[in-house]
């Protein structure tokens, strides 16, 4: 009932800034010094009386939680309006107020917490269960007696290091998937399921992920096993499952590597559901799996999309290309939009192409536009710099570019193309601001002009800033 609430508040948050960027299409194009108030306003939610973080300062995360929300979205504001003072004074662009959040905690619907042993504990609460789980088993590979158990440690690592902070609280964590965490490491105790241990190499069980669907209220539980062989899988899932009724599917991922990355490149297997979820992000349906990127802040995201959307001034006959598009968000939502402004015209040639060098993120992109019957996006699976020199050298005409690179930033080869193929309108989206300028003055020196940038607080109490900036081709 809790997150019905929650979701209809997020309904009414997301109307709310539409409304907001309305009124402020109305205002005048001039570089000016944007007026906060309005927004602080209804985002300044500090934390509540007694309402603290027990590991703050051992976990680092939160850099800002400490500083009232309306103080951090001023700040975050100050910072872009330094990044690009000489493209917003040359160029006579508007900067729009930082959109915040009403809630700005518990948004992050995707929680990693890694596994690894503790202190031995020779606990008599886990003996029935543990001899019960290991009758069960045909195979006693990843399985440690009573005598020889450890305690589990679950949470997350401390800032530049990876020791474990055990920790059930997290003020910007999903609950529903924190919950999740917890349960799973219940669970290992009663089926005598090893952590790994990565001084040793050795254990099973690496990380849980899990994703909770914000609209959907779905859950994707990923564990990441140093082995194929899962003895007891199914009766694992089932115990999992019975604790956490809230989950959609559990799926396992193999990681045999001696590697920082969390995912496995190789097999994973389904063991409860349908091995993925679906969520509704903009009016569209999307499947997240695995390795789908999605991203983590959902009630921020469409905020995000619909600010791009808007920036982009599509009129329904553009062709669109979507470099970076992962699992085709972005590119979706602007094909719909096509669709919205001009149906006719989009038969006519009208048309978004995505592309990035993730295929699974790739096959994910086709399964959405063809789960949403959308049929004027089509997805490619290569580097997107490699991508944009092909069509430069096909001298192909491109209306509108949306971009979402890494934060690195987009590649020279990228910036060159872009360039080459000179497309009328650049829509720019970014998760580094000051790769992000870089690229921008690259561009401005190339014919284009900053037209417009909004920025988005995605990751409340953090430094990071989303930032989005609209450049014309100045010709």
């Amino acid at each position: 009932m809790e997150q019905k609430k929650a979701n209809a508040r997020s309904k009414g948050r997301s109307k709310n800034n539409v409304a907001n960027r309305s009124t402020r299409k109305k205002r005048s194009a001039s570089v000016r010094k944007p007026d906060l108030k309005s927004n602080i306003a209804k985002c300044d939610k500090a934390l509540k009386a007694g309402q603290f973080c027990p590991v703050d300062e051992r976990c680092g995360a939160c850099q800002l939680l400490a500083i009232p929300y309306a103080d951090q979205l001023t700040s975050k504001q100050a910072e872009i309006e330094e990044l690009f003072a000489d493209a917003l004074a040359e160029d006579g662009a508007t900067i729009q107020s930082i959109l915040g959040m009403d809630e700005p905690f518990h948004y992050r619907s995707k929680v990693i917490s890694p596994y690894a042993p503790g202190k031995r504990t020779a606990s008599k609460a886990h003996a029935k269960d543990t001899k019960h789980s290991q009758e069960q088993r045909a195979g006693k590979r990843n399985v440690k007696n009573r005598s020889e158990q450890r305690e589990i440690l679950c949470g997350m690592y401390a800032q530049g290091t990876h020791r474990i902070i055990p920790t059930d609280e997290c003020l910007i964590e999903n609950q529903v998937a924190k919950k999740i965490i917890q349960a799973i490491r219940l669970v290992m105790m009663r089926y005598g399921i090893e952590p790994y241990n990565e001084d040793t190499g050795k254990g099973f069980l690496r990380h849980a992920i899990v994703r909770v669907g914000h609209r959907s209220n779905e859950v994707l539980v990923t564990l990441v096993t140093n082995a194929e062989d899962f003895p007891g899988a199914k009766n694992f899932a089932r115990e999992l499952v019975k604790r956490c009724p809230e989950i959609t599917t559990i799926v396992q991922n193999v990681n045999t590597r001696a590697t920082n990355v969390i995912l496995g490149e190789g097999k994973e297997r389904t063991l409860y559901g349908p091995g993925f979820i679906l969520d509704r992000l903009c009016g569209l349906s999307f499947r997240i799996s695995s390795h789908s990127f999605y991203q983590v802040n959902a009630v921020q995201t469409e905020v995000l999309y619909e600010a791009a959307i808007e920036l982009a001034h599509l009129q329904g006959t553009e062709r669109i290309l979507d470099a970076y598009c992962g699992t085709g968000t972005i590119g979706l939502v602007a094909a719909r939009a096509l669709q919205e402004k001009s149906l006719a015209a989009a038969k006519d040639g009208a048309l978004v192409v995505g592309v990035d060098k993730v295929e699974s993120a790739i096959v994910d992109a086709r399964n959405n536009a063809k789960h949403n019957g959308i049929e004027n996006a089509s997805f490619i699976a290569e580097d997107a710099g490699v991508f944009m020199n092909e069509m430069a050298g096909r001298d192909e005409a491109l209306d509108v570019l949306f971009m979402d690179p890494p934060r690195s930033g987009a590649s020279l080869e990228f910036l060159q193309a872009t360039a080459h193929l000179h497309p009328r309108r650049i829509v720019y989206i970014s998760c580094n601001p000051k790769t992000q300028a870089r690229d921008v003055a690259y561009l401005r020196e190339r014919g284009y002009r900053l037209e417009a940038i909004q920025p988005v607080d995605m990751f409340p109490h953090t430094t990071h800033i989303e930032n989005i900036c609209a450049l014309v081709a100045a010709d």
